[in-house]
């Protein structure tokens, strides 16, 4: 399908903006005259329910192969964005040919592996139902975050370090950031050592500790890890026995003191919320990988998994392709370290095979600095590339703020990537460049917010 793109991304002129192949596929929606509508429901074992409506094109030639590019398209973005295990899909045949894609030996594998499973402990199914058997929308947000009485630990572990810090009825006594490198760690003791460390070394500025709460990369559930790229190198029985409740048997080395882990993107979210005291605010954390967090209207932190690491913002075919999951032109090629060492191999930057992505990032920056133009035009790019992206996940959230954060976004980059932004919404989507801002955190909250926001997570005196 043919799409015409206003600003191409400098280094990257072949990008197909997904908000744009969107936009133009309900142009040919709208332009036919027997569409159809789609309903889909996203069900979880507890009972919580997502509901999405649309409308196709007609079941017939030529509209075939661009219609499954859209559901199939949609499915991904709505399963990384909410989470579930059984898709309940209103039309038969696009049912059949989702489930046909996201099945073990499918298209979409991983995706069935990683929700069939993992995160939900049942398999992945996409079943065909009738629009009016639909089950109702139930999504509860979480109540957790804002309280900040007590002595408090927060920590945060990345994919290149850990913060920790400690507070005292809301006042930051002690914060400190220490290298690590767990992706691809096997013995989980590394894991585990290394948090104790770092909570111990907190825990020396308090004189108790009442309350602890922390955010990693991956999905949370109940203080269960389910899925995390921390754990990467650990084998699936050690993660068993030694990962999947590390955090429960932690909280129980510390005195069972209220103790809660979500995804670090949704602390990311909190953090911003509680800074700016509103809420309709989208986080995204350019970093090892891409961590997205999200507070609703009311400033609360949902039921949502918002892992936009993996969800697609790119629908050219041929698209980059994430190595975790085989699947191309998703966000974590775009907006992480991986996103910035791709771009400067096409913009001539050369490094040695073997520099890790956080080295290959600070040269990268460092060019910067000295007014490189290979390197502007890096994060030119990726600040393009973020206005379309942008465009899309406002298909899918409420906003009023998008707050941007991570190594990625450090010294002048962060300014380019949201001047580039910015100026793709003004051209291309000028009604959203109307409803949001897109910000950077202040100082303050660069050095403690992430680990004030993890802190202020367990309420003190429930369990």
């Amino acid at each position: 399908m043919q799409v015409d793109v206003a600003i191409k991304p400098v280094l990257d002129p072949g990008f197909v903006p997904a908000a744009l192949w969107n936009r133009a596929y309900r142009q040919r929606v709208a332009q036919t005259p027997d569409p159809e509508p789609l309903d889909m429901a996203l069900v979880r074992p507890d009972g919580v329910c997502y509901r999405h409506q649309t409308t196709v094109l007609p079941p017939r030639d030529p509209f075939q192969g661009i219609t499954r590019v859209y559901t199939e398209r949609l499915l991904k973005f709505l399963l990384w964005q909410k989470g579930a295990s059984l898709i309940l899909v209103s039309n038969r045949a696009i049912a059949d040919w989702l489930a046909s894609v996201y099945r073990p030996d499918g298209a979409r594998g991983f995706d069935a592996d990683i929700f069939g499973g993992k995160i939900f402990p049942e398999p992945l199914s996409i079943e065909y139902a009738n629009r009016e058997d639909l089950p109702p929308e139930q999504a509860p947000a979480v109540e957790l975050g804002g309280h900040l009485d007590g002595c408090r630990i927060g920590f945060d572990l990345g994919g290149s370090d850990r913060k920790c810090a400690a507070l005292i009825d809301g006042k930051v006594m002690f914060s400190e950031e220490i290298p690590w490198n767990p992706y691809f760690e096997a013995d989980p003791r590394y894991h585990r050592e290394g948090i104790q460390d770092s909570l111990k070394r907190a825990a020396a500025h308090l004189p108790r500790v009442d309350a602890i709460g922390g955010s990693a990369a991956g999905v949370y559930v109940n203080n269960e890890v389910r899925v995390a790229s921390l754990f990467r190198g650990v084998s699936p029985a050690d993660f068993e026995r030694s990962v999947r409740r590390l955090f429960h048997e932690l909280r129980a080395e510390w005195g069972n003191v209220p103790f809660d882990v979500v995804n670090d993107g949704e602390v990311t979210a909190l953090a911003g919320a509680m800074s700016l005291r509103d809420g309709a605010l989208l986080g995204i954390s350019m970093g090892t990988s891409l961590a997205a967090g999200y507070c609703d209207m009311q400033g609360r932190i949902t039921s949502w998994l918002n892992e936009l690491a993996f969800a697609p913002v790119d629908y050219r075919a041929g698209a980059p392709v994430d190595e975790w999951s085989g699947d191309g032109g998703c966000g974590v090629q775009f907006f992480s370290q991986q996103g910035v060492a791709r771009l400067a191999a096409v913009a001539g930057i050369e490094f040695p095979s073997a520099m890790p992505l956080a080295e290959r990032l600070e040269k990268v920056q460092a060019r910067l600095a000295n007014g490189d133009v290979a390197a502007r035009q890096v994060f030119e790019t990726i600040g393009t590339c973020f206005g379309y992206a942008l465009a899309h996940y406002a298909e899918f959230y409420e906003l009023r703020h998008v707050l941007i954060l991570g190594r990625v976004t450090s010294g002048e980059a962060g300014d380019l990537i949201i001047r580039n932004a910015d100026r793709v919404l003004e051209a291309e989507f000028p009604s959203l460049a109307e409803r949001f801002s897109i910000t950077m955190p202040d100082e303050k909250m660069k050095r403690h917010g992430q680990a004030v926001a993890a802190a202020s997570l367990p309420a003190i005196g429930e369990d």
